[in-house]
């Protein structure tokens, strides 16, 4: 028979499916609360006498429907053990479940149902040491807590090391493969009592890089005085002048630390702008997407003020996402990060070719998703999609007879209403010399375009959806370099000779289409950009607002 529930079992079960990110609360009294579960519970051989039945799995499950996304795991997780207890070994708490516990414990507590599940627990801690007892010597409620523990450790672990966000991911516009994750695993590796679960994390080096620097953060936004910087009446400082706010700049760039130089007393307080300084501020606006020229304007001093807790979420949102990444991390790639406006070609895991990109605008978002670089289109000609042959194309033929002619394009068919119309090869072609494709369901490519001016802005959503280079004959150089058949020469002469050639890559290259905010590049130092699609508010969402409770 399924007993009823006792409180402390109730406590623990009361707890939403946890979320989590992964840097200890470096602070005493989780240190304290630690040392207390752990002199509460003692500690013996992982291997138990006891065990339970299947049909005590169905009525657990039965009496909470809300852990039935997991039942497989559950009940493969106690067949493969032959029903014997994981949590609990004879008249006490495994090491097993104090490890669960010591997560739980060393979560973050950014994600609201992270502290969901600390409180609970610690509920459960102070119930069990008021009444003095050993919670294992309860026996009424050994085989639910068993259970509810088991349940608790597979949504804990899913999160954990899967990702937060449970829902289809192509709802918040992420077309990428989700990577795959084995939680029965995870759980048999520490019910056999193998603690050290680092293993588990996402392998991306940027999840492991962009964790290092939560610490600092944690750090940073503790203090109490994040006062704003204002420029006052100045319009902007440039190096060499004096004002009043150089202090606080100075204050600030060692805070941040993009001024290492901290000088004494008398050189903090200083007024002047000096090149010390300007060194300094150039750092920052190199890792805030901004013009680095030492000019202090409203751009930099609003990046400046961005207070801690949110560039925490930020660094959070984006480690949530490499939780999404494929465990196979591939050497060769080309990485667009739509944020940052900028390409990345990989090989061998080392950059090899970067260049500005022009992303698509709010309302025409490029799309967030992996394919594989296959062919090279010289000279290409442009079918104009029906969404801008009705918006911009017949608007400008009606204003102007003449304006296919002067754009250099033709009708092809279709009707009046819905003309097919495309743009021949030329140095007006709206691709530019050269297109890059990738086949896909979005319509996306890469393309040169013979509008370069854009290039020079720092911010760059302003296509149709698709992603314009500003350094395409580079990058047909690299992707033909060992066909000696495609010298430099030969590439340029295809993209100039206005007849349009495809050429097929002899090996396809990884292609992604990524959305990250934040960063740390090969140097270590920490990257943030805007949140251009608003990608990063809506994943906050999931990942902050109060959970609902579970339902008892």
């Amino acid at each position: 028979m399924f007993r009823p529930l006792p409180l402390l079992v109730v406590l623990l079960i009361g707890a939403t499916a946890c979320t989590t990110v992964d840097v200890p609360a470096d602070t005493k009294d989780l240190e304290e609360k630690t040392k207390d579960i752990s002199a509460v519970f003692e500690s013996k051989e992982a291997y138990s006498v006891l065990r339970l039945d299947s049909s005590d799995i169905e009525a657990f499950l039965d009496n909470f429907p809300s852990y039935r996304t997991d039942t497989v795991g559950i009940r493969n997780f106690y067949h493969r053990r032959k029903y014997q207890y994981a949590w609990f070994v004879n008249d006490s708490l495994s090491q097993s479940a104090l490890a669960f516990f010591d997560l739980v414990n060393s979560a973050d507590t950014a994600f609201a149902a992270v502290r969901a599940l600390r409180d609970r627990m610690r509920e459960l801690l102070q119930t069990t040491k008021a009444d003095g007892r050993n919670i294992a010597l309860c026996d009424s409620c050994q085989l639910h807590l068993e259970l509810a523990l088991t349940a608790q450790f597979f949504g804990f672990a899913d999160k954990k090391y899967g990702g937060v966000v449970g829902k289809d991911l192509r709802e918040l516009d992420w077309f990428i493969p989700r990577r795959k994750k084995d939680v029965s695993r995870l759980i048999d590796s520490l019910a056999a009592g193998h603690m050290d679960l680092s293993p588990w994390e996402p392998v991306h080096p940027q999840y492991r890089s962009l964790k290092s620097q939560l610490r600092h953060y944690h750090l940073l936004d503790s203090l109490s005085d994040w006062t704003p910087i204002s420029l006052g009446e100045l319009r902007k400082l440039e190096p060499g002048q004096r004002n009043v706010i150089v202090p606080d700049l100075r204050q600030r760039l060692l805070l941040l630390g993009d001024l290492t130089t901290t000088g004494d007393t008398l050189y903090l307080n200083s007024k002047d702008y000096d090149s010390t300084l300007v060194l300094a501020v150039q750092r920052f606006q190199e890792r805030h997407g901004l013009h680095p020229d030492g000019v202090v304007g409203k751009g930099v001093v609003a990046a400046m003020n961005v207070p801690p807790s949110e560039r925490l979420r930020t660094l959070l949102v984006n480690m949530e996402r490499l939780r999404w990444v494929q465990e196979e991390y591939a050497p060769d790639q080309v990485l667009v990060n739509i944020p940052e406006f900028r390409m990345h070609v990989f090989e061998e895991g080392h950059e090899v070719l970067s260049m500005d990109v022009v992303v698509g605008t709010v309302a025409t978002r490029t799309v967030i998703f992996s394919d594989s670089l296959s062919q090279i289109v010289f000279s290409p000609i442009w079918t104009i999609p029906q969404s801008i042959v009705q918006g911009e194309i017949l608007p400008s033929m009606a204003r102007d007879p003449n304006y296919l002619r002067k754009k250099n394009m033709e009708k092809i068919g279709g009707s009046t209403t819905n003309p097919i119309i495309r743009q021949r090869p030329g140095a007006g072609n709206a691709l530019g010399r050269v297109k890059f494709l990738f086949p896909n369901s979005y319509s996306i490519y890469f393309h040169d375009t013979p509008s370069k001016g854009g290039f020079a802005r720092e911010q760059r959503a302003f296509s149709h959806g698709c992603i314009r280079l500003s350094q395409p004959a580079a990058l047909a150089e690299y992707l033909l370099r060992n066909d000696t058949t495609w010298t430099p020469t030969k590439i340029k002469e295809a993209m100039f000779s206005e007849q349009e050639k495809y050429v097929r890559l002899p090996k396809k290259r990884p292609v992604t289409i990524g959305y990250f905010t934040s960063w740390v590049d090969e140097k270590g130092a920490l990257h943030f950009r805007e949140d251009v699609y608003g990608h990063d508010a809506r994943l906050a969402n999931e990942l902050f607002d109060e959970p609902s409770p579970l339902p008892l």
